[in-house]
């Protein structure tokens, strides 16, 4: 009678999925030997009375079913210690509390993630909130033009310095929302390290450039860091960390013949809503892409759009409707970006339109001057004012949602709408010059309610950028 036996010996785990099968492919095949020897006619016949088809079937059923529990179980274990489970954002238990305060100590897990489609940063209000330090001032960094010194030039009040802009219903816990809305400078470079983020449009998009660049500046040691001023073209380096933050004039984005001499009667510009090669080839390499694009457009009703080169002259434009011409140019870039940008490479991101506050009936204060000497935020829920247009922001909505590179859309507009308090107001520039005692006492006609005194809202504008890098 032969005799087939098996040790019981330990198995390592690891080796225990090899060994099952060795055991099944050694009965099967001590079966099949047994069947093919006809002259051991005895022993066969007691084989097939105990290891019949359905035994057989059974021990092999048996067999796989361990396999693959044991299997099962592995995987179990190692998906367990891959996945990161996000904290239900309405749990208070202790040992929520001990893993909000473990995540706080270590800023930089990748569990923090900013997830845009759990928080909603769009709508909120804003808070005032005197504990917090801005990381810089206008007398503090050196890179602010004068332009939004508003300390600087004179401004006495400070207060809106210290709003805080809270959303409503965002989704992740308050530990989350501390990593997300204090922009840490540090961990923004190394972020950055290696890499060339630009910003690219008009003169709103500059005054976000230079809340980039202060924001981060201040822990830079002297010798490190270095600006290169250009009149289109500009580049701060961050030296240690082989980062470039950049601006690049561009109003329209597409060519115009008002880029560089600036004209300063609308009448007098021309926009090639077609043409964005020559623009375009500086912005190739960047890692890190931050457009805008509206203000210039909104100086008038129609704007006259060319097709074409100007070699060929500057007759033959059309005028079209704004918001027609916004399209076409807006069209122009997407394609450019559809084209050229590797979304493995870059990453893209559009800043929606800055508001500028004119009217100031449209937030109550009838006795006003349009932004002058505003010292509060609006705070009625959802204030839209004329200095925000929705059929230009319905443009955006409408070219982005074609695009095949994925765009991040940066839609800073609701929460500056609440922001009356902050423009440079009259403690700006006019044609590059400080306006003078007399065009500060009139500020009906010389105050700036389009761009933004800094530190201020634009520190607002990073901050959301930030949270998405």
């Amino acid at each position: 009678m032969f005799h087939h036996s098996v040790a019981l010996t330990f198995i390592p785990p690891i080796t225990l999925p090899c060994f099952i099968l060795q055991l099944s492919f050694s009965l099967l095949l001590h079966c099949e030997l047994v069947h093919i020897h006809p002259f051991n006619m005895g022993w066969t016949k007691s084989a097939k009375r105990k290891l019949s088809f359905p035994i057989i079937t059974a021990i092999i059923c048996t067999l796989t079913f361990i396999f693959l529990l044991y299997t099962e179980r592995i995987s179990t274990i190692s998906y367990g210690s891959i996945l990161r489970f996000k904290p239900c954002p309405k749990r208070n238990s202790a040992d929520d509390r001990e893993l909000q305060s473990d995540q706080l100590d270590n800023p930089t897990d990748e569990s923090l993630d900013f997830d845009p489609d759990e928080c909603s940063v769009t709508h909120g209000k804003w808070v005032f909130n005197t504990s917090i330090k801005p990381l810089y001032s206008d007398m503090t960094c050196p890179f602010i033009d004068k332009q939004y010194s508003c300390i600087k030039n004179g401004r006495n009040d400070s207060d809106y310095r210290y709003w805080e802009w809270q959303p409503d219903d965002c989704m992740l816990p308050s530990f989350v929302k501390l990593s997300i809305f204090r922009f840490d400078p540090e961990i923004a470079l190394r972020k950055l390290r290696g890499k060339r983020l630009m910003f690219a449009g008009d003169s709103l998009q500059r005054n976000q450039w230079e809340s980039f660049v202060c924001l981060i500046e201040s822990v830079i040691p002297k010798g490190k860091k270095s600006m290169k001023r250009g009149r289109v073209h500009s580049v701060f380096k961050a030296k240690e960390y082989d980062a470039t933050i950049e601006f690049y004039w561009a109003p329209f984005l597409v060519e115009s013949n008002t880029d560089i001499p600036i004209k300063s009667d609308p009448k007098q510009r021309i926009i090639k809503v077609d043409s964005i090669a020559q623009r375009a080839k500086h912005w190739l390499g960047a890692d890190i892409l931050v457009f805008n694009t509206y203000v210039w457009w909104m100086s008038g009703l129609k704007t006259k759009a060319l097709w074409g080169e100007f070699e060929n002259g500057e007759e033959g434009y059309e005028e079209l409707d704004t918001t027609v011409s916004y399209r076409v140019a807006l069209r122009t870039w997407a394609n450019w970006i559809d084209s050229t940008v590797d979304p493995k490479k870059t990453r893209v991101f559009f800043t929606t339109m800055s508001p500028s506050h004119q009217k100031n009936k449209e937030w109550g204060n009838i006795n006003g001057i349009r932004c002058y000497n505003e010292t509060r935020p609006v705070m009625k829920k959802g204030h839209w004012g004329t200095g925000s247009n929705k059929e230009m922001m319905n443009v955006v909505a409408n070219v982005m949602g074609r695009m095949k590179v994925p765009v991040t859309v940066l839609n800073i507009t609701q929460l500056s709408e609440y922001r009356i308090d902050a423009h440079t107001s009259i403690y700006g520039e006019l044609r590059g010059k400080l306006l003078t005692a007399e065009q500060r006492a009139n500020p009906l006609h010389f105050a700036d309610c389009i761009h933004w005194c800094l530190p201020g809202v634009p520190d607002t504008w990073n901050q959301l950028l930030f949270a998405y890098l």
